[in-house]
């Protein structure tokens, strides 16, 4: 029973008017995202993994290194400024785009060209410009489908494809280098090859041999580094989760958004075609599926955020594509190219309004906060002073903005944590320090690190900001009171886990491991 679709005769070329959607969706979105990239100004989330790239490692607190290696590649040719670190995100649409058309067209050219157009036409290759961990994720796991769906359909005609399954295992362990959900990718292959592919089983030998050292090299680096991205992942960020129908509610309202009303009409229309894709076209419907039922377990306990289905839902829409039929395709293009559009109208209305607009926005703050980073630093930096920040992606903001790395005073969040790997406070010794924050300071909480503290609020846009000024940090007072709970809170290590090192309880105990 065939598990991919049978390769047949095919139209030489294209139809003329396909092709020019073809040319004008992709050269459109790229002009779009390039101007979109070089308005929003630096995010948070962004100027962290820029930090990330401006200390080269091969693995970082909270994720694999992959996005901090494209920003240093990004930087290294054309500088430090937002637009330029997202250079990647405009070509990254384009490159998914060339994988499915890779995959598919020795099947069907013309229905390949079609998924190449239908996703190109959704919302998000056209706003999403920002660079963050899933950027090279969405990339490798494309291209790991789409080397896998040509290694089966060689080897179902009998000539093993040894090459294309190496690439689909390389492919997957640079996606894994990217972000964690890699595996949910991994766990749709098992899947796929214990129901449909058995025969083959070969194959999947040689694709997790390719994609196994990505998985060494990232050990290796929790071996060396207090286990960071396991406790993060697996213990810090998950200690504070319960169950919730609305998170399950929000899953579900995320995916339909994302999906938007036309292809959820089409998906509904097709349902009776469902059975028939689980034959033809096994492995899309488990690369599709398998990584969204298994956020749906998740969901009860997890928010699931937009952007963890940014990776798996090409793979949607390349599988509705092949259930809808040939002659409802054009109507399907129309309904997503006015769907974008009233996305475009509400995008550029929003880009004519100016900054102070915004100010019965909830998040106003942080929305000054990112925009006037480099007014706030005037603000507050002066000679000899160490600035820092009450948060980590204000500190990022900030650093940026200043062209200096911004420490975090204080514990800080559960994520976003490179700080402790990266910043000894004990250079800060009897040095003056300015802590830049939102909110007002609680009474006496800086005091007992420093031997004087003194206050003051500077306004930006209309939006008052706190200072907090101490000289002489007292460097031991803030290590038995803070850096002390710091490591009760995220470096208690499970027993069972081996330490090699551990640069955080180095400094503070002498020690890869310290204790509670």
């Amino acid at each position: 029973m065939p598990v991919l679709p049978a390769v047949r005769a095919d139209a030489a070329r294209l139809d003329p008017t396909l092709v020019r959607w073809l040319w004008a969706v992709g050269l459109l979105s790229l002009c779009f995202r390039a101007w979109w990239s070089a308005t929003l100004p630096m995010t948070g989330d962004e100027a962290l993994f820029y930090w990330w790239a401006r200390f080269p490692d091969y693995g970082y607190y909270d994720h694999p290194p992959m996005v901090a290696w494209w920003i240093m590649g990004a930087r290294a040719l054309w500088g430090d400024a937002a637009w330029a670190i997202r250079v990647p995100m405009l070509l990254l649409p384009l490159g998914v785009g060339w994988a499915i058309w890779w995959a598919w067209s020795p099947v069907d050219r013309t229905r390949a060209a079609w998924a190449v157009l239908l996703y190109w036409l959704m919302p998000m290759n056209w706003l999403n410009a920002l660079m963050t961990t899933d950027s090279p994720l969405i990339l490798f796991a494309a291209w790991s489908v789409a080397a896998l769906v040509r290694a089966e359909r060689q080897s179902v005609r009998g000539r093993p494809a040894w090459g294309l399954y190496a690439l689909s295992g390389v492919a997957i362990g640079l996606a894994f280098l990217s972000k964690y959900f890699a595996v949910l990718l991994g766990l749709a292959y098992l899947v796929y090859f214990a129901g449909w592919a058995r025969a083959r089983w070969r194959g999947l030998l040689v694709l997790v041999a390719c994609g196994l050292p990505a998985a060494i090299l990232n050990l290796w680096w929790n071996l060396d580094h207090c286990w960071t991205n396991i406790m993060f992942n697996v213990f810090n960020r998950n200690e504070d989760a319960d169950f919730g129908l609305d998170k399950v509610g929000a899953y579900v309202a995320t995916l339909l958004y994302l999906l938007g009303p036309v292809w959820v009409w089409c998906a509904w229309r097709a349902r009776g075609r469902w059975r028939a894709a689980w034959q033809g076209h096994a492995l899309l419907v488990c690369v599709a599926v398998v990584p969204l039922a298994c956020f749906a377990l998740m969901a009860g306990r997890k928010v699931i955020g937009l952007h963890w289905l940014l990776a798996f839902y090409p793979f949607l829409i390349a599988l509705l594509t092949w259930l809808v039929p040939a002659e409802r395709l054009t109507g399907v293009r129309r309904g997503l190219a006015w769907f974008l559009g009233l996305h475009l109208v509400l995008v550029l209305g929003i880009a004519q309004t100016n900054l102070s607009q915004w100010q019965s926005f909830k998040h106003y703050k942080r929305v000054v906060e990112a925009v006037r980073a480099p007014e706030l630093v005037r603000q507050v930096a002066a000679p000899d002073v160490v600035l820092m920040a009450h948060a980590y992606s204000a500190a990022s903001l900030y650093g940026h903005a200043a062209g200096v790395h911004v420490p975090v005073f204080g514990l800080g969040s559960f994520h976003a944590r490179q700080d402790d790997l990266v910043v000894d406070y004990s250079r800060f010794d009897g040095r003056t320090i300015r802590v830049l924050r939102t909110s007002a300071p609680a009474p006496g909480e800086y005091e007992p690190f420093f031997a004087s503290v003194r206050t003051w609020q500077i306004v930006q846009d209309g939006q008052p900001f706190h200072v907090i000024e101490g000289r002489g940090f007292d460097y031991v007072a803030y290590r038995e009171r803070v850096l002390r709970e710091v490591n009760r809170r995220y470096y208690a290590f499970p027993s069972w886990l081996p330490v090699r090192g551990c640069v955080f309880c180095e400094r503070l105990c002498g020690a890869p491991r310290c204790a509670p």
